[in-house]
């Protein structure tokens, strides 16, 4: 039986010196390189997404505090053609997949500026929507999705607190209208809002803190 012990011990030994190789031999995951990516940002995005990812322009969303895996989500489906936007898809072609998770990353430890409802006729309509749905039509909370206070949840939903509540209702018309298709979820959601619910909801997002 000697022989087989020495046998199986060998096997374990040599077993565990290959895990051991494969482990030290195994590259780890570059960090997110916060320099390059504000670098990147300035050259190729702060024009219309504004200083620190906080855009001044109604029509283009704020970036700033963003779930970094949500904007590299966004920018490989830009470039991978999946999201349709003109602008966008020509902005991310030539943005490698390290300058992204750069940039994803150096916005997200950048602060939203706040932003706040307008349409005071309609807040109220905004909020029943965003925190109950609208039940007789099986259309769900936004709050159950991106939570109470717009936040989201990493990896998953966005962050939609304080964003321009023009982008926002421009992005649900997309969604309902398949104008956008990256996200069924959102299609399936949006296609039961008309004008007004999209304009109260993004509205009363915007506001949000």
């Amino acid at each position: 039986m000697k022989p087989i012990a020495h046998i199986f011990i060998a096997a374990i030994v040599a077993t565990s010196a290959v895990f051991a190789w494969a482990s030290e031999a195994a590259p780890a995951a570059a960090a997110p390189d916060l320099a390059k990516g504000e670098a990147t940002f300035g050259a190729v995005c702060i024009a219309c997404h504004g200083p620190e990812g906080n855009s001044g322009t109604p029509t283009y969303p704020k970036l700033a505090q963003q779930h970094p895996q949500y904007l590299i989500k966004q920018l490989t489906e830009f470039k991978a053609g999946k999201r349709n936007n003109a602008i966008m898809m020509g902005m991310a072609a030539p943005v490698s997949e390290a300058d992204m998770t750069n940039i994803a990353y150096w916005l997200s430890t950048k602060k939203a500026t706040p932003g706040s409802s307008k349409e005071k006729d309609l807040v109220v309509l905004g909020e029943r929507i965003y925190r109950g749905g609208i039940a007789d039509r099986q259309i769900p909370a936004c709050a159950g999705c991106h939570g109470p206070a717009g936040a989201g949840i990493p990896a998953q939903y966005p962050r939609l607190s304080g964003q321009h509540a023009e982008y926002l209702a421009g992005q649900l018309t997309a969604f309902r209208d398949m104008v956008r298709t990256n996200s069924t979820q959102m299609n399936q959601v949006a296609a039961k809002l008309n004008d007004r619910e999209i304009k109260a909801v993004a509205d009363y997002i915007a506001g949000l803190h």
